[in-house]
């Protein structure tokens, strides 16, 4: 169709694959000193209603900059709702600094699927745990559209408990991950890895959820 954003796959680059006791890195990164968590700005204090109305206003703001489209290709039982992938996705953004508005698509697939999908765009015959799809706009077009994300459930799933973490923190890691993917992030060099994953790492950290690289 024309005018047709085309998806391009970047960043389909797997968080761990290999040993199953830890996370493995795709790059070394330095150690680094805890920081603040992104957003965790002080405020003043005030009443509860204020505190209140503060809160609508910014849930507000923050659903007119993420709009984002969940799709499950597997049971739902178990999995995360289409409200805290969204939750995810707009703490990612924020994270990021994405000021402007920002449109995605979000598919959660069974083992089959993934591995389809991970051999046909990389060549890869094995299901991963998300792979990042970002949009290619034609010039002229004007769309918030950044991309989309496929994460593979049953991989998401096994990865939590070989590496003894909530399976809730492992998907909000990987929809992070992958959300960073379409901003443009990456980590085929070193110091792309270090800054991305310290980024990832203080993302996580607004959520309460302990460093994934350790």
């Amino acid at each position: 169709m024309k005018g047709r954003a085309r998806i391009t796959p970047v960043g389909a680059h797997p968080v761990r694959e290999s040993s199953p006791s830890r996370p493995v890195r795709a790059h070394p990164v330095r150690e680094s000193s805890p920081s603040r968590p992104v957003g965790a700005h002080p405020v003043r204090e005030s009443s509860p209603g204020q505190n209140a109305k503060g809160i609508r206003a910014q849930g507000a703001l923050l659903r007119e900059a993420a709009t984002v489209h969940v799709g499950y290709a597997v049971p739902r039982a178990g999995l995360p709702s289409a409200i805290s992938f969204r939750r995810w996705v707009t703490v990612a953004l924020r994270g990021a600094r994405r000021r402007k508005p920002a449109e995605l698509a979000i598919r959660i697939v069974g083992a089959d699927e993934g591995r389809a999908l991970n051999r046909d765009y990389r060549g890869k015959d094995y299901a991963t745990n998300v792979l990042s799809f970002a949009a290619e706009l034609p010039p002229g077009v004007a769309l918030p559209l950044i991309g989309d994300l496929a994460i593979c459930a049953p991989v998401v799933q096994r990865e939590a408990a070989e590496q003894g973490k909530p399976a809730r923190d492992h998907w909000a890691h990987l929809t992070i991950h992958g959300v960073l993917h379409l901003l443009g992030h990456d980590h085929l060099e070193t110091r792309q890895a270090e800054a991305m994953e310290a980024l990832e790492t203080r993302i996580l950290a607004s959520l309460g959820i302990a460093d994934p690289y350790v």
